[in-house]
C-alpha cells in the first residue's frame, strides 16, 4: 500500500478494517481476551469516564511539544510499541515492519520473547531505534540468562520482564475459532528449546517452574540493563520491586488476556504514583485508543504508555506505513489535547487537567 486511504483516520478505523483482512482464527487470537472479556472492556471504558478540563487563552503554547526521555533515550512522544508476539501472523515483514515504523516516528519499540523474527535481525533492521527486549522467563534459568545475553549483544537498551503471565489466560475466543500457529510462524528465538512439560493441572504444568522474586533478583545480578517489571497491579508488589532494585514498572493487566475482572490499568495508576518514590518511572498499557487517552494516563501518573493490539491491526491493513500512521495519529491527537487543555509540555499535564464531578471519574479514585 503506497498511501493510506482517507477512510482510515483513527485507530478504531484500522480495527474495523483489520477484521475484514484477517482470517477469523487470527482475528480471534489478536482481538480476544480472557474468559468474558470484562477486563478488556473496562480498560477502554475507564478512559471514557475520565473527563478533560479545557483551558483558554493560555500564553506560551507556541513552543509546546510532547517529547520526553526514558532511560536516557529521547522520544518524540511518551509512547512505545508494546511487546507483541508472532507479528508475521499479520504481515510478512512482521517485527521488522514495526521497529522501522517506530524509528521513523521517534517512539520506542519492545520486542517480544515470542517474536517471529530473531533478536539480531530486529536490531540490524533499526540500529538507531529505542528498543527494549521483553523477557518471558524460561523454565531453565540458563536459557533465560542466554536470552538476556543475546539482547545485550544486540544493543537492546532495557529489559522488560513480564511477571503477570506465567501461562496464557483462559481464552475462549481462540478456543472457539480453533486458532493454531501456521507452520511458517513460530517463536524463532525459542525454537531450540523443548516443548513445555505436560501436566494434569495448572499448578503441575506451569507453576512448578514459574518465576518468583528470587528469579528477578538473579536477573538483576546478571544484567547491566535497566530492568522493568511488566504486569504490576498491586502496590505491595510495586514497592517490593523498588526494594529489590528494579528500574521501573509497567502497570498492566495484559490487555485483559490473562485474568478477567481485574480493574483497569488506568484505575490502578494513581495509587501506584502515590505509593512509589517520586521520579520512579511508571509506564502503563491497556485500552489506549486516542492521544487523549495518553494525556489522561500522563495526568494520572504515567511517564509513558505502551500500545498493543492496534499496532497489529495497522500492520495487517497497511504494513509498516499503517503502523507509522497510527503512531503519528496518536501524537497529533495528544498534542491537540495538550494545547486545548493549556499544556505546553508533558510536565504541565496533571490531575488539574481532569474534570472532577460527582458521578464521573474522580481524580482521587483508588487513593481513599
Amino acid at each position: 500500500m503506497s498511501r493510506i486511504p482517507h477512510t482510515l483516520c483513527s485507530l478504531s478505523d484500522y480495527e474495523a478494517e483489520a477484521e475484514r483482512h484477517l482470517p477469523p482464527d487470527v482475528w480471534a487470537y489478536i482481538s480476544g481476551s480472557s474468559m468474558d472479556g470484562l477486563t478488556k472492556r473496562r480498560n477502554a471504558s475507564a478512559y471514557d469516564q475520565c473527563l478533560l478540563q479545557s483551558r483558554v487563552l493560555v500564553e506560551g503554547l507556541g513552543q509546546g511539544g510532547c517529547q520526553t526521555q526514558l532511560f536516557g533515550r529521547s522520544l518524540k512522544s511518551p509512547l512505545l510499541i508494546a511487546p507483541l508476539a508472532y507479528q508475521r501472523l499479520v504481515h510478512p515483514m512482521g517485527e521488522i515492519a514495526t521497529v522501522q515504523a517506530a524509528l521513523a516516528q521517534g517512539v520506542g519499540f519492545c520486542l517480544s520473547t515470542l517474536s517471529s523474527t530473531s533478536i539480531e535481525a530486529v536490531s540490524e533492521a533499526a540500529s538507531d531505534s529505542c528498543r527494549w527486549f521483553q523477557l518471558y522467563c524460561q523454565p531453565d534459568l540458563n536459557e533465560t540468562l542466554h536470552l538476556i545475553d543475546r539482547a545485550e549483544q544486540a544493543d537492546f537498551q532495557a529489559l522488560i520482564v513480564t511477571v503477570d503471565a506465567p501461562f496464557n489466560g483462559v481464552r475462549h475466543d481462540e478456543q472457539r475459532a480453533g486458532f493454531r500457529l501456521p507452520a511458517d510462524v513460530s517463536a524463532v528465538n525459542l525454537n531450540h528449546l523443548p516443548k513445555p512439560r505436560a501436566g494434569d493441572s495448572v499448578f503441575e504444568c506451569w507453576m512448578k517452574t514459574a518465576p518468583t522474586w528470587k528469579t528477578i533478583g538473579l536477573i538483576l545480578e546478571h544484567t547491566h540493563l535497566p530492568v522493568i517489571l511488566k504486569g504490576v497491579m498491586h502496590p505491595e508488589d510495586a514497592l517490593k520491586a523498588v526494594d529489590l532494585g528494579v528500574s521501573g514498572i509497567i502497570v498492566s493487566n495484559h490487555g485483559g488476556r490473562v485474568l478477567d475482572t481485574q480493574p483497569a490499568s488506568l484505575e490502578v495508576l494513581p495509587l501506584m504514583r502515590q505509593v512509589l518514590p517520586e521520579g520512579f518511572p511508571i509506564l502503563m498499557d491497556g485500552g489506549i485508543r486516542r492521544g487523549s487517552d495518553i494525556f489522561k494516563a500522563i495526568a494520572l501518573g504515567a511517564d509513558a504508555v505502551l500500545l498493543g493490539r492496534y499496532v497489529l491491526y495497522a500492520l495487517a491493513v497497511a504494513g509498516p506505513l499503517g503502523v507509522a500512521h497510527i503512531l503519528r495519529v496518536l501524537r497529533d491527537e495528544l498534542e491537540a489535547t495538550m494545547a486545548l487543555c493549556g499544556c505546553a509540555s508533558l510536565a504541565d499535564v496533571s490531575t488539574a487537567c481532569l474534570f472532577d464531578f460527582p458521578g464521573t471519574f474522580s481524580n482521587n479514585r483508588g487513593l481513599e
